[in-house]
């Protein structure tokens, strides 16, 4: 334990002291500089006033964008803050014309389900939707989804990062085969960002969602979206509000004017608090850097694994590195009352249907945590 650098940033988040923190896929801890980070969003609206949105509020949407933007490899001016991942990719999903030919949306059965709730209601729009099996209920075959897209394909909209077993797709392969027949990719890096390296400008991705919730440890209302910079000028998105407007504060009666850039992609008034309270963590996260977490995630999750095996816990994710995400996931009877009774002891993990127990460690959990939380599955199955 004393040879891992990461361990350093312990002290940057306050409930580490008291509890064995496993949940980070659900709720990444709070760093210790949120209060004051929300303190200073009172502050100037305290003493600033209206004049805060003049000084900086109002663009608060992409300037934070900018901070997901270096983690997940795209270029400042081209990730815009959204209240969350539903707001997000119905954004996307409105900018297009399902009455067409090309109609059909290809996504994964596994697909978590905010995602698969808007697909099925796009369907009412003329969508032909369709799903990927899963043969085991861990893995989605990369060969099933490049045969899932066809010429008719208009969006493939995929989970980088499974949430129910952390099984990672091949997002290349998946958006060479997509643009192959001239078909666009929506990628959902919720549970992958910050924990799993990506380049979304390399990789061609034509869209990224996700939130802070998770592994970039800032809290809830803080989604993200991503759009491929060149695509900008010729989308219009049907989900859509007077800050989206070109001018906006000549407050024009009539349809909409969007703006030329990414602000198109504005709604109502931004969540201002959420994004203050979100900054720090990208902060860290960015510090710390994704390959050096990668690095310790793969280390520790092989780790939980192996303790699992010896415990006689059934393992419901990939024991491969680069098929598995952040988490380990294990099939536990009762997972759900055992969930509960290891929180009794302050360790923290959750329980999903079909799924299992999820354990996640991130970059400021210590070896001896993964084994005192298996420990205490352990007895609790005996």
């Amino acid at each position: 334990m004393s040879g891992d650098p990461l361990l350093a940033w312990r002290d940057q988040f306050p409930i580490l002291a008291s509890t064995t923190y496993m949940i980070s896929h659900s709720l990444g801890a709070m760093p210790a500089t949120v209060p004051g980070a929300v303190a200073e969003y009172a502050r100037q609206w305290g003493e600033r006033g209206i004049r805060a949105w003049e000084e900086g509020w109002w663009t608060m949407p992409l300037t934070i964008g900018d901070k997901i933007a270096r983690i997940i490899g795209a270029p400042p001016g081209s990730v815009v803050m959204q209240p969350n991942v539903s707001i997000a990719q119905w954004m996307i999903l409105s900018c297009f014309d399902w009455s067409q030919r090309r109609n059909r949306l290809v996504s994964e059965e596994m697909n978590f389900p905010t995602n698969l709730y808007n697909f099925h209601e796009l369907t009412a729009a003329g969508a032909r939707l369709h799903l990927v099996p899963s043969p085991d209920g861990i893995t989605i075959p990369t060969e099933a989804m490049l045969d899932a897209i066809d010429e008719e394909t208009l969006l493939v909209c995929l989970s980088h990062v499974l949430f129910r077993s952390s099984y990672q797709q091949d997002l290349a392969a998946i958006t060479r085969r997509a643009h192959e027949v001239g078909a666009m990719v929506v990628a959902d890096i919720y549970q992958s960002a910050g924990t799993v390296p990506l380049n979304v400008t390399a990789l061609r991705v034509d869209f990224a969602t996700g939130g802070s919730v998770k592994w970039l440890c800032g809290g809830p209302g803080a989604g993200y979206l991503y759009v491929r910079p060149d695509l900008v000028p010729q989308l219009r998105p049907k989900l859509t509000g007077w800050a989206a407007h070109e001018r906006p504060f000549a407050f024009a009666p009539g349809p909409i004017v969007h703006a030329p850039d990414m602000a198109r992609f504005f709604h109502g008034t931004p969540a201002i608090p959420a994004l203050f309270a979100a900054a720090p963590g990208y902060d860290i996260v960015h510090e710390v850097g994704v390959a050096q977490i990668r690095e310790k995630s793969v280390r520790q999750t092989q780790r939980l694994i192996a303790l699992a095996d010896e415990a006689g816990l059934a393992v419901r994710s990939p024991r491969e590195p680069e098929q598995r995400g952040g988490v380990v996931v294990l099939d536990v009877p009762d997972g759900a009352a055992v969930t509960a009774r290891v929180a009794e002891q302050n360790i923290l993990v959750d329980y999903r249907p079909n799924a299992g127990i999820r354990i996640a460690p991130h970059f400021y959990t210590s070896d001896d945590e993964l084994d005192y939380t298996i420990q205490a599955l352990r007895q609790l199955m005996a």
